[in-house]
């Protein structure tokens, strides 16, 4: 009969094993965790990661070994560097260039009024959006209603 630190020493063990499945992808499935997954190779590394706990392995020292053997891919969280921040990044970059270009592009509108203004002086005609841009830069905006002033 198993002693309570016996059960107890298993207990540890199933629960690391478990933790570190969790976070370690099946190479086959590509999409579920080893722990999820009933795939062969799935099966063979969850027994791996249990032999490797009792032959007194850290978890960092776990995932190391897995990660030399199957690639970075093989991790859930793939380490933080220069490669995979610029792939994180990526999309904040183009939207600030994007916001960039918009923000241009809406400045050099503004500025093309008095090139727009001269143009009418010399005679000639706009087209109809410069004369829809001129229209909306030379009417007043309407005052701002408040709930408490009365209507006219």
């Amino acid at each position: 009969m198993a002693s309570a630190e016996d059960v107890k020493q298993r207990q540890v063990v199933e629960d690391r094993a478990r933790n570190i499945s969790h976070n370690v992808r099946c190479t086959e499935c590509g999409s579920q965790s080893i722990e999820d997954s009933q795939a062969d190779v799935a099966v063979l590394l969850r027994r791996l990661i249990r032999d490797e706990i009792k032959s007194g392995k850290s978890d960092k020292e776990i995932y190391k070994k897995l990660e030399e053997d199957f690639g970075e891919t093989v991790l859930y969280a793939p380490k933080f560097d220069l490669q995979t921040a610029a792939i994180w990044l990526s999309p904040v970059i183009v939207g600030g260039v994007a916001a960039g270009v918009w923000a241009y592009q809406k400045h050099r509108q503004r500025t093309n009024v008095h090139i727009m203004a001269l143009n009418l002086v010399r005679g000639v005609p706009l087209t109809p959006r410069e004369k829809e841009t001129m229209i909306d830069i030379l009417t007043p905006p309407l005052p701002a209603r408040r709930w408490w002033w009365p209507l006219k």
